[in-house]
């Protein structure tokens, strides 16, 4: 069997920690882009929150939408249902109208979608109309979400376009905002005769 040279062992240590220098660095690099995607991440969801809050203040179920293009915030929206009477006044719905409008496109190929809570089958469905690139999710809608609860619309292959998805984006401040909502809703029907009017005490 033929015996390496001492030289060329050298070389192939070189190799190895040339590859292994590499490996490393790709790694560290790797790590750098994790880091940095979950700090601008958390940084829109909180816009989102927001958005969340000025719906809690008009008594809607606080739910909360950012659109992100460039690293800018394009379209904003939060829920209105109720205080819209249509069905269409979702958070997602009105943050991909006024972004669409920014970008005077329908086409939202280079954004991101940032949601305080799983989208339902109509958002859902819009957002993959329009193209959005990547959707930040806060927390999970395990009644009604379309985007891994009940079904999945963002990696369905019949469908010309997949949407990439980020979970549990500060989840726990996104469940918080409606729990408390709920509770506080719960609250008011115990205390009320059921139809919103307080009974005599």
């Amino acid at each position: 069997m033929h015996e390496l040279t001492e030289k060329q062992l050298k070389r192939r240590e070189n190799r190895l920690r040339v590859k292994e220098e590499k490996l490393r660095r790709e790694e560290e690099a790797r790590q750098q882009a994790l880091i940095l995607k979950q700090k601008t991440d958390e940084k829109f969801m909180k816009q989102a929150l927001l958005q969340a809050k000025k719906a809690k203040e008009l008594g809607e179920v606080p739910i909360g939408c950012v659109i992100v293009h460039d690293g800018k915030v394009i379209g904003r929206g939060y829920n209105r249902r109720n205080t819209d009477k249509s069905t269409l006044s979702h958070a997602e719905i009105t943050a991909i109208r006024k972004a669409s409008k920014k970008l005077n496109d329908w086409r939202l190929e280079d954004c991101v979608l940032y949601v305080t809570l799983e989208p339902c089958q109509m958002c859902a469905g819009a957002i993959v109309q329009a193209r959005v690139k990547e959707v930040v999710i806060g927390a999970m809608n395990p009644k009604a979400g379309c985007a891994g609860s009940i079904l999945n619309l963002f990696t369905m292959k019949q469908f010309n376009h997949q949407v990439q998805t980020t979970y549990g984006v500060c989840e726990a401040e996104c469940s918080r905002i409606l729990k408390q909502f709920f509770a506080g809703l719960r609250k008011r029907l115990h205390e009320t005769d059921g139809s919103g009017i307080y009974e005599k005490k």
